[in-house]
């Protein structure tokens, strides 16, 4: 199926036809009788919660009714504007105004754009589809993320990866662009998106390693039995208990053996220390599209790990 693309916000802002569009008052104007979309920064967003955005050749003033969908039936809190403010937004213009000053001012619709991108794009979204995304900001319980024209949807902290973790920051920036999976739309077309299943099942993240190895990795969890190290977002291994060793922790780990049947990876810890290092770019296991199932446990394990996108198919119509 062919889906109309909407782009996430701070998509447009720098390209040569949106930079051409804001160049002048008659490419605004061209602008508007088109009807193209258009992104450019908010500058201030005043006491009635309008927001005032940088067109370069002219002020612009989005009304509060038209700063995002949900505005006006109070299922998007103002919070949603003022954080616009020293961003860029997407919009259409709607028209042309005078100010208290005389100054020619466009009138621009944020909402417009989003309900457009609701009809066409997300309304054909399904469970499995795999879509492009931007990390807008963090919660300790999840992530939300711009899914196309500053339309957010919610990402759980434990939809991010097998391997568990303190914070989403573990494994995001804000800004940065990832894939995702539609994992659930409610009945008010609000998305639910997962990740781990981009990231590789446990055979494929143990095929990156062999024992006898010593490979770098991460303390996520320190237990009376043992010591969980993450090796790759998608792949821990349980070590022996070190005195002195804490969540967070960068650590040097040999690796004994990988056990498909029982998922497991025994691991022993070479040494422990605290560091700063960037996250890993993401690597992605999935090429395709859309997922229908995806089974993270080996065929041999008698335990099965799996999710089934066909079975959220229900969360558009439930109640």
């Amino acid at each position: 199926m062919t889906m109309k693309k909407f782009f996430t916000e701070n998509h447009l802002i720098n390209t040569a036809e949106n930079r051409n569009a804001l160049s002048s008052k008659a490419a605004l104007r061209e602008a508007y009788i088109s009807g193209k979309i258009l992104e450019a920064r908010v500058v201030m967003c005043d006491k009635e919660h309008n927001l005032h955005v940088d067109l370069g050749a002219m002020k612009g003033i989005i009304p509060r009714s038209q700063g995002a969908l949900g505005i006006d039936d109070g299922s998007v809190r103002d919070i949603a504007l003022i954080s616009r403010v020293n961003k860029p937004v997407v919009f259409r213009i709607t028209g042309f105004e005078e100010n208290e000053k005389g100054e020619t001012v466009a009138v621009l619709s944020r909402k417009a754009v989003q309900k457009e991108c609701m009809e066409e794009y997300i309304s054909s979204l399904t469970p499995g589809c795999v879509i492009d995304a931007v990390v807008t900001h963090m919660e300790a319980f999840g992530v939300f993320a711009d899914i196309g024209a500053g339309i957010s949807a919610l990402m759980p902290i434990d939809s991010i990866s097998v391997s568990r973790i303190p914070h989403p920051s573990a494994r995001f920036f804000t800004g940065q662009k990832i894939k995702a999976v539609v994992k659930g739309i409610d009945e008010s077309g609000r998305v639910t998106l997962s990740y781990k299943e981009l990231l590789g099942t446990w055979e494929e993240n143990a095929s990156l390693f062999k024992p006898g190895e010593t490979v770098p990795g991460i303390v996520r969890s320190v237990e009376r039995y043992g010591i969980f190290v993450e090796l790759k977002p998608n792949l821990a291994g349980l070590a022996e208990y070190v005195p002195g060793v804490t969540p967070g922790q960068h650590a040097s780990v040999y690796i004994k053996s990988l056990i498909p049947e029982r998922m497991k990876v025994k691991l022993i810890i070479v040494d422990s220390f605290d560091a700063s290092y960037p996250n890993d770019p993401p690597q992605y296991f999935v090429s395709s599209d859309y997922i229908d199932r995806w089974v993270y446990s080996p065929a041999e394990c008698e335990k099965t790990i799996e999710t089934v996108f066909s079975s959220y198919e229900l969360t558009r119509n439930a109640i």
